[in-house]
């Protein structure tokens, strides 16, 4: 790394007090830095009604932004998506769920971090939310310990929600999430002047407001329509894709756009850091704070001696804690 981790830390450590040097791991200070363009990650996810494509979309789209190499697949559609594995070259693992507690989906993004995939699609997100064991289950279980309040089981299901969704923001790779769609039947004039009921799409089935956590949102209708919702990317402002090729209208210009910035920071050179055996506690907590800043501190992974899911945030600050106390006489 460009800067001495140990260096930083000592001169933290230096303007602290004994208490403060307690807290040291929540007492973050608050340090502006120049603005620059990186390279990143797609965060795209894709809404829609059933049959209106957004599977088959997601498959393309993740098969462009990887290169045509293998991907990942989260699947909580009964395996739908292994239709289409082959179909233009196409090829995935997938990994089946039929149980939806958030803490599995950050347990299977840890086990597809630690195998490298480039690209995960997650089809759908909105079983985690609403689907045995999802984030409302586990509201709905936690009550018990309220007097049966509802309200105060959120207690227990926002902060598994919150880490579900920092852990696919901060995965090392791209991330393409598929998203039911609430559906409403309205009555639309067709080709023939007639007026038929038709199924419209209206917002997804997940927690409200989870739009705002990804970089690029689309929405499919029954007629294999794409309308972008959102999109940080210029390109796609505003568009309307008639029947998209996943690789060509969309895959290409978001890797174009994804990729035009400097060298980003691969958060395996972290982990590396994390766990080495040179590691002190003064350089694990000024590892901590480069890696809060650059807004990596819920990247996924396997812990490596238990092998349990974690976070890189939370393995740092165990190091560092554990280095801290007093070692037991050889």
């Amino acid at each position: 790394m460009a800067t001495n981790p140990i260096q930083r830390a000592g001169q933290q450590m230096a303007h602290r007090s004994p208490q403060q040097q307690d807290d040291e791991y929540d007492d973050s200070p608050f340090t502006f830095r120049p603005a620059t363009r990186e390279r990143v990650k797609a965060r795209m996810s894709i809404q829609g009604v059933a049959g209106s494509g957004k599977t088959w979309t997601a498959l393309n789209v993740a098969h462009g932004l990887n290169g045509g190499e293998r991907f990942a697949v989260i699947d909580t559609e009964r395996e739908s998506a292994s239709l289409y594995l082959g179909v233009n070259g196409i090829q995935f693992d997938s990994c089946s769920m039929h149980r939806y507690d958030p803490r599995d989906l950050v347990k299977a993004l840890a086990q597809a971090a630690k195998a490298g995939y480039g690209t995960v699609v997650v089809d759908s997100l909105s079983h985690f939310w609403n689907g045995t064991d999802g984030t409302l289950d586990q509201v709905e279980k936690a009550k018990a310990k309220y007097g049966g309040n509802s309200f105060a089981g959120w207690k227990d299901g926002t902060p598994m929600q919150n880490a579900m969704i920092d852990a696919l923001l901060s995965y090392p790779g791209h991330v393409i999430a598929t998203m039911r769609s609430h559906t409403e039947w309205v009555l639309q004039e067709n080709d023939r002047g007639r007026k038929e009921p038709v199924a419209v799409g209206m917002r997804a089935e997940q927690r409200k407001g989870v739009e705002y956590e990804f970089s690029v949102v689309a929405e499919m209708d029954v007629n294999n329509r794409l309308r972008f919702l959102k999109s940080r990317c210029p390109a796609f402002h505003q568009q309307v894709l008639e029947k998209p090729d996943g690789i060509r209208d969309i895959a290409k210009p978001l890797l174009d756009w994804l990729n035009d910035g400097a060298e980003g920071v691969d958060p395996a050179g972290y982990i590396d850091d994390a766990k080495s055996e040179k590691a002190t506690a003064e350089s694990l907590l000024a590892l901590f704070r480069e890696v809060e800043a650059r807004g990596l501190l819920a990247t996924p992974l396997l812990h490596p001696d238990t092998g349990k899911p974690t976070n890189l945030g939370d393995y740092i600050r165990e190091r560092g804690t554990a280095l801290k106390k007093p070692q037991p006489p050889q």
